[in-house]
């Protein structure tokens, strides 16, 4: 298994639907920023978004176990082989990241009990 990177590449914020649904003083995500990289495998990374990582970690599992010269749905959405750009599943105000497979291994950073 290898580590995937996350970058996260935008935060925005959907000002009409936030109008009519959002709480008062609702601003684009405060828990991740543009820019950050993460590294992930089969966990989620330290400080990285619970809802977030729910949303994309499919997309990372699958780069982690070997998806660096794959391209998601038969080559007609990314271009670039062992990419995938995902979002989290905020409505109002979604997180944009790119997701790439590296050559890193990924090693237990725990014992598993049994």
């Amino acid at each position: 298994m290898k580590k995937v990177k996350i970058t996260v590449l935008k935060t925005t914020f959907d000002q009409e639907l936030a109008a009519e649904y959002g709480a008062e003083g609702l601003t684009a995500c405060p828990m991740l920023r543009e820019g950050q990289v993460f590294y992930a495998d089969y966990a989620k990374p330290e400080g990285f978004c619970d809802e977030a990582w729910k949303a994309i970690y499919q997309y990372a599992f699958a780069l982690a176990h070997g998806g660096e010269n794959d391209l998601f749905y038969f080559g007609d959405w990314i271009r670039k082989p062992g990419v995938a750009v995902c979002s989290c599943n905020d409505g109002l105000r979604p997180v944009i990241f790119k997701l790439e497979a590296t050559a890193e291994e990924s090693h237990i950073e725990y014992t598993p009990i049994r």
